[in-house]
């Protein structure tokens, strides 16, 4: 049963709703938050996770996909959770 669809207004139920999924973007904001500006740093973070070496290159190119993934799930979320016919809804009136 929807929250009080009769007088429109939305139960605590419906809210946590929201928020639930809206947490989906926890990670990677998180990621995009705390991603390393230069490759090397890529390189060094690497080497101390894993003990393997990698090019600065291939940092580069890493890091790069890694600001893309985070950004187009980040993208992703926020059509999910705000629909273009709710947000032009709101804007008309």
């Amino acid at each position: 049963m929807s929250g009080n669809a009769c007088c429109g207004r939305k139960t605590a139920a419906a809210r946590r709703g929201f928020w639930k999924r809206a947490s989906g973007g926890v990670l990677p904001g998180t990621l995009l938050v705390l991603m390393p500006k230069c490759p090397m740093c890529v390189v060094a973070y690497i080497a101390l996770v894993t003990g393997v070496g990698i090019s600065v290159s291939t940092a580069a190119y890493l890091r790069m996909g890694m600001m893309v993934l985070c950004i187009a799930a980040l993208g992703y979320l926020a059509l999910r959770c705000f629909p273009a016919k709710a947000v032009l809804k709101r804007a008309r009136g």
